[in-house]
């Protein structure tokens, strides 16, 4: 949950301070009251009490000076009503952050976030349309845009106009507006105070980019040829542009919101979007530190599985692999043995996390030792990996299955340590292959299971995989494997030539919305060889 107490002590210092000043501001121009918002979707903007979202006229006046006041001269007397109405309208615009942050703060990716702070911002400032552009500026990426009411060709239209003749990229390349632009650096907006400092005196701390707001595109004088065109074209015709920075997070990227007409936000409107913006910049901070964690695991993940598989004559073979988000243990391997055998393996290592990577690689290595020297009894190659899992990883287990073959026999002699059943999959047959009942490794003081010989017969394929293309369906196993059955079952006909089009087929029916969805964390892992 996003700390709102901040807010909080901006309003209190506020309220003290109006016991001198409130006898000459105008309390109608200034604290109009923001309430609630109600559920936001694009195109058709939230209406948000007291911020109407329809768009404000810009202020071209000078606000008055107020008069100065002498120390001894007695206090004007304050209507209570005036107290109460700016009271109310500070609690209403607290209201209105804390439930955005709210909003903000269930979000779990990085786009689904910036979506989100484009759509809350919009309403704060009474725009219709808007872009974000995520560019962290470490250039460790990653890097993204998302757009609020405009097309995907409409965003590559804007991404046209040159990054330095827009008030974004002058944001995100740090330069300085153009001498005689419409354009103003918006000095309302509350920044942390601490980013004024000299960069000498505080050369850790980043200096944060005041947000940018350009009334009247059009009416520049110096506006570039092919943003006037650009913005004519989608027909805006000004903007508001605040950065994704703070001082401890760097600068992450940058915000615009386009207006239909010349315009510009209020005063109150730039405060309150202002607060936003920098609770927003610390809260994808954060997701970009998973999400790059997420990355980094997912890429040693993938290096600690095989970079290619072997060429067997008489076998194809085709593997899939997604590492979940937090990155767990399930790994295959396909080696090719002695006498033109292979050896197939899967498995599944218990945990998550760098330690589970590391305890797969370990595992997998130690499984292709004990495969070359005895690969054609899966028991005892399974029997010496439970021994050395056993004596070096007391506290770990692992589920795992290997399978010996000679492919110009079409035999196959399997054995499993609690791992799923491999599935055969033909144009006669789609059935799950009977393996005796055993106990994953690392579990029992002895290990021991009977090996199951098969005999595929030509064009089948046998399918191996972990138990985590089960789970990300979200069924109880016992559906889950009524699923994989039937999705098997269900590959057409001219795909059952190719073991990668059957694996791919199997994932698009099992899980409709893509191999990187995924539930609980888990990993799947699909090896699929097809006997000729």
């Amino acid at each position: 949950m996003l700390d709102i107490a901040p807010l909080v002590r901006v309003h209190v210092d506020a309220l003290l301070a109006a016991q001198i000043d409130m006898g000459v501001c105008d309390a109608n121009e200034r604290n109009t009251p923001v309430g609630k918002p109600v559920d936001m979707s694009a195109p058709h903007l939230p209406k948000v009490a007291g911020i109407d979202s329809t768009v404000p006229s810009p202020a071209h006046t000078t606000a008055p000076v107020p008069p100065v006041i002498p120390s001894d001269a007695p206090l004007p007397d304050i209507p209570g009503e005036l107290i109460q109405d700016r009271l109310a309208g500070w609690v209403s615009d607290l209201t209105t952050l804390h439930e955005l942050t709210e909003r903000l703060v269930k979000t779990g990716s990085l786009d689904e976030a910036l979506r989100e702070v484009l759509r809350a911002g919009a309403a704060l400032v009474g725009a219709r349309r808007g872009m974000a552009v995520l560019e962290p500026a470490d250039g460790l990426g990653p890097t993204s845009t998302v757009g609020l009411g405009l097309a995907h060709a409409e965003l590559g239209t804007i991404e046209t106009v040159p990054r330095s003749a827009t008030s974004y990229g002058r944001i995100l390349d740090g330069l300085p507006e153009p001498t005689g632009s419409g354009a103003a650096r918006d000095p309302l907006n509350p920044r942390d105070p601490l980013s004024a400092r000299d960069p000498l005196t505080a050369p850790d701390r980043v200096a944060v980019p005041d947000p940018v707001a350009v009334p009247d595109l059009l009416g520049e004088a110096g506006l570039d040829p092919r943003h006037r065109e650009v913005a004519a074209r989608l027909g805006y015709a000004a903007s508001y542009a605040l950065p994704l920075a703070t001082e401890a997070a760097g600068k992450l990227g940058a915000l615009v919101w386009l207006y239909d007409e010349p315009a510009e936000p209020v005063e109150r409107q730039r405060h309150l979007i202002g607060l936003y913006g920098r609770y927003a910049t610390e809260h994808l901070a954060r997701l970009l530190e998973l999400e790059r964690a997420r990355v980094q695991v997912a890429t040693v993940a993938e290096e600690l599985l095989p970079s290619r598989l072997p060429r067997v004559p008489g076998v194809q073979l085709a593997a899939r692999h997604s590492t979940g988000p937090q990155g767990g243990g399930d790994w295959y391997d396909a080696l090719p043995l002695p006498e033109g055998a292979l050896g197939l393996a899967v498995g599944s290592v218990s945990g998550t996390g760098p330690s589970a990577l590391a305890a797969m690689g370990r595992l997998r290595a130690s499984l292709r030792a004990y495969a070359v020297m005895e690969g054609e009894d899966p028991v005892a190659v399974l029997s010496d990996l439970e021994l050395l899992l056993r004596l070096t990883e007391p506290a770990r287990s692992a589920t795992a299955l290997f399978a010996y073959s000679e492919p110009k026999q079409r035999k196959l002699v399997l054995a499993g340590a609690g791992h799923t059943p491999p599935l055969i999959i033909g144009d006669h047959r789609t059935e799950y292959v009977e393996t005796s009942l055993s106990a994953p490794l690392g579990m029992l003081a002895c290990w021991e299971a009977p090996s199951v010989e098969i005999a595929p017969a030509p064009g089948e394929t046998v399918l191996l995989y972990t138990d985590g293309l089960l789970r990300r369906t979200g069924d109880p196993m016992d559906r889950a494997f009524a699923r994989l059955h039937a999705a098997a079952a269900s590959v057409p006909k001219a795909d059952r030539t190719e073991p990668g089009a059957i694996a791919d087929h199997v994932l698009r029916t099992l899980l409709p919305e893509g191999l990187d969805t995924a539930v609980d964390g888990e990993d799947v892992v699909l090896l699929a060889a097809r006997f000729e």
